[in-house]
């Protein structure tokens, strides 16, 4: 049988197969066995050698198609090598994404950690703990864009365009805005120490301010008997435009003939907010404003159908209006024909992304400008209001610390603020100088009788800020800014231009 076998295989060309002179014979299951050890010891060896190992055995290469950062990671896996200390791999990453973003040298994009990016998105909420100021970062310096309404950094004087030095005796020279709002905030009852440089030639103040909750109320409005509304906007959260919605439908059930939007001090917000409250004014198809990427033509965003004020209207501005504060006045004074009443807006022509990343922190980085209705773009020019009206010049009079004694014989400049309050509230303070006399010193005598203070003739505690708060209550009532927009309104303004182009 196995010769005929073999005769059939010669005959079909094939050659017998001949046995191995040498083999091991294993079981299937001892093989894989075998295999997953040498598997397991070759793992184990790298991990040995990667962990303890002189020089690196594996080497993250840079991806081609992102070959520009090589120079990047050469610079990082030097430091991690050879620099004489341990580095801390996440703050060197945090450190180099910040260099990107300083590198744009543009003050309304920013790099922001967790911490920042938490406080970043507690301003937008409803409330959150702080001194109630928004800052920005400008060649170097902090500087105070507006102060929040209301809030204790209004309450202490603070002013838009104020550079603030230093916090609790540190510097913030080369800070971000986010750095600096992580020493600036705080919780409610502790006290925060800004030195402030105000104007050019004036010395630097220290102002002591006590943090506290700083609602986001962002609408107040109120009516007289002359049927003009007056409605604050202090900044741009997500409920904003609701909260203008109710305010005007409940003074147009009320025989409202005007309104003046006030967004004096208000440092801007949410652009759709912004939109929406241009749309209860601008006529449907006409612009809001104009949108221009850096890589097409400016596109038009325009008034959309619903509800309509169709009623007058007029804007006030000031140095401390920005962003979405200049959107609306922009949209109103060109597509509405509103008469814009205050001083030139801050001017911020451009619109900002947020981006979360993974870990928590956020990119909030430009991505575009923005243009008025006719094409106008006012980055660092702002607003220019139709009738310029300057605030009461005691409105910028310097924060008077209440825990420092004012007295007979003191003299400095603070006793020169002081007797220009006392006067403004009409108290006879004689000779307005730097020396605190006998003519102060009965002025604030007799308004401490008025306010039924302790009669010292010392200013000082309560006393300060009695005398603070009286002067703000003042400008609030003679408000010229804020008169001049409701004589807009109320036609007296127009009869007057009218009767002079008729003659």
């Amino acid at each position: 049988m196995d010769e005929q076998q073999q005769t059939e295989e010669q005959q079909n060309g094939q050659q017998p197969v001949k046995p191995a002179g040498k083999y091991i014979r294993i079981k299937p299951f001892q093989f894989i066995m075998l295999m997953f050890l040498t598997i397991l010891v070759t793992a184990g060896l790298t991990i040995f050698a990667l962990t303890f190992g002189e020089e690196k055995i594996v080497e993250v290469k840079v991806p081609v198609e992102r070959a520009e950062f090589k120079q990047l990671y050469d610079a990082f896996d030097e430091l991690k090598k050879n620099y004489y200390v341990e580095i801390d791999d996440e703050q060197v990453i945090h450190g180099a994404i910040n260099g990107m973003f300083d590198a744009l040298e543009d003050p309304y994009s920013d790099y922001m950690n967790r911490e920042e990016a938490a406080h970043f998105n507690e301003s937008l909420s409803s409330s959150f703990q702080g001194i109630g100021a928004e800052i920005q970062e400008r060649d170097g310096y902090i500087v105070v864009v507006s102060p929040i309404k209301n809030s204790p950094a209004e309450k202490a004087g603070i002013l838009p365009q104020d550079i603030i030095l230093s916090v609790d005796g540190e510097s913030l020279k080369g800070f971000s805005a986010s750095e600096a709002v992580l020493l600036i905030r705080g919780e409610k009852g502790t006290a925060v120490t800004l030195m402030i440089q105000r104007g050019e030639d004036e010395e630097p103040i220290e102002v002591k301010i006590v943090r506290d909750d700083i609602p986001i109320e962002t609408v107040h409005g109120e009516m007289g008997e002359d049927k003009i509304a007056h409605i604050q906007i202090s900044s741009f959260s997500e409920q904003t435009a609701e909260e203008v919605a109710r305010s005007l439908a409940g003074f147009e059930q009320k025989g409202m003939k005007g309104v003046v939007l006030d967004v004096r001090q208000n440092p801007g917000g949410y652009l759709t907010a912004a939109l929406d409250i241009s749309n209860f004014f601008v006529p449907e198809g006409k612009p809001i404003l104009l949108i221009q990427s850096r890589t097409g033509e400016p596109e038009a965003m325009v008034a959309e159908s619903g509800k309509k004020f169709n009623i007058p209207v007029t804007v006030l501005i000031d140095e401390g209006s920005a962003s979405a504060s200049e959107i609306l006045a922009g949209a109103l004074q060109e597509s509405v024909g509103a008469k814009v009443v205050g001083k030139a807006s801050f001017g911020k022509g451009t619109v900002q992304t947020v981006t979360d990343l993974p870990d928590g922190a956020n990119l909030k980085f430009t991505t575009s400008k923005w243009l008025t209705p006719n094409g106008n773009w006012i980055n660092e020019k702002g607003i220019q209001p139709d009738v310029e009206v300057d605030t009461a010049p005691y409105a910028s009079l310097p924060y008077i610390d209440p825990k420092q004694e004012l007295k007979l014989e003191a003299n400095s400049r603070l006793v020169n603020a002081a007797e220009q309050m006392l006067e403004v509230l009409g108290y006879e303070v004689g000779e307005v100088d730097n020396l605190f006399d006998e003519d102060t010193e009965a002025a604030v005598r007799e308004f401490q009788k008025a306010n039924e203070l302790e009669e010292t003739g010392i200013l000082t505690g309560k006393t300060t800020y009695a005398l603070m708060d009286a002067l703000r209550e003042k400008l609030r009532k003679d408000d010229p800014q804020l008169l001049k927009a409701k004589s807009l309104l109320s036609g007296e303004e127009l009869e007057t231009e009218e009767e002079a182009n008729d003659e």
